[in-house]
């Protein structure tokens, strides 16, 4: 696979060994969508993961009676997907190209066999993926609470 441009230094593949950053490139194929273009909806099935080389991607959750609400905007370097890691490999969130997005593109079971096969590069895989679990709760959370919580200056119940 050729890769135009450098590989990022920040996110998840710079956070790689160089080694394991090398092997997981292997497993990319590279994408282009345009803006607008919805790339999961949640409860769909994960199959598939995304590293942002260019443009940013929004990730949603469905808000009932209010539609879709923004929980984070992924540029460039940004992991897109984990809910491939996690059975029952079900989007927990949606996402959309906010704009034109270049990326590399992953089949999740290839990198989960990948994973299983060799740990001592599954390992480091999987904990940044579970960090940006991490980073993605607190954010939906904060998210969450900015439009549910009370408001600044509206009465008490």
């Amino acid at each position: 696979m050729s890769r135009p441009g450098p590989v990022p230094s920040t996110g998840l593949i710079g956070s790689l060994p160089p080694g394991h950053r090398e092997r997981l490139l292997t497993l990319a194929h590279e994408v282009d969508h345009p803006a607008l273009t919805r790339l999961f909806e949640e409860g769909g099935r994960a199959d598939r993961f995304w590293i942002v080389r260019t443009g940013t991607v929004a990730l949603d959750i469905h808000l009932p009676g209010r539609g879709p609400a923004v929980v984070e905007t992924i540029g460039a370097g940004g992991l897109v997907g984990w809910s491939w890691l996690c059975p029952p490999h079900e989007w927990h969130l949606g996402a959309e190209t906010r704009s034109q997005v270049e990326a590399w593109q992953f089949d999740a079971a290839e990198v989960r066999a990948v994973c299983a096969a060799h740990p001592e590069f599954g390992l480091p895989l999987v904990t940044l993926v579970a960090e940006t679990i991490g980073r993605r709760l607190r954010a939906t959370r904060t998210r969450l609470l900015d439009l549910y919580g009370p408001q600044p200056g509206a009465p008490s119940p």
